[in-house]
């Protein structure tokens, strides 16, 4: 009996939509991560981009447990002296809540090129439209 191997011209990509109001922002990453890496399929091989296409609304109503939302910082390098640059939960929210979900999700996926490319994969909105109507997104409930 041989092992499965997935090819990447063989693999077919769906669409799927999440809506992210009321949802806990490390739990709704984690399930959103298999998705993109296609851990939910059965043809999933580790080698293979056999993940779907994450489409995430309403990315402003997410919330956060304990006291993170006023202690989480998220911090960034500038590339000169001193760029060490820090940046609140709160100010990242009222500014850009959908880079909020991006590096959530970003830091539970692989580390190489092919998570790379499995990140791109993933759209995320602030409100409830996005311009991916015509893919036909099927909507699933993850929590």
């Amino acid at each position: 009996m041989k092992s499965f191997m997935a090819k990447k011209e063989d693999v077919e990509h769906k669409w799927v939509l999440v809506d992210a109001e009321g949802a806990i922002l490390g739990r709704m990453a984690a399930k959103i991560a298999p998705i993109l890496m296609g851990k939910t399929k059965p043809t999933y091989t580790p080698h293979v981009d056999t993940g779907d296409y994450v489409v995430v609304v309403n990315a402003d109503k997410i919330k956060v447990t304990g006291n993170k939302a006023e202690t989480k910082q998220y911090d960034y390098y500038t590339h000169f002296p001193g760029g060490h640059k820090y940046v609140d939960f709160a100010d990242m929210m009222a500014k850009k809540p959908e880079r909020v979900i991006e590096l959530a999700v970003k830091r539970m996926l692989p580390k190489s090129k092919l998570g790379r490319k499995m990140l791109k994969k993933l759209k995320v909105y602030r409100g409830a439209e996005h311009e991916h109507q015509a893919q036909g997104p099927e909507k699933i409930e993850l929590f």
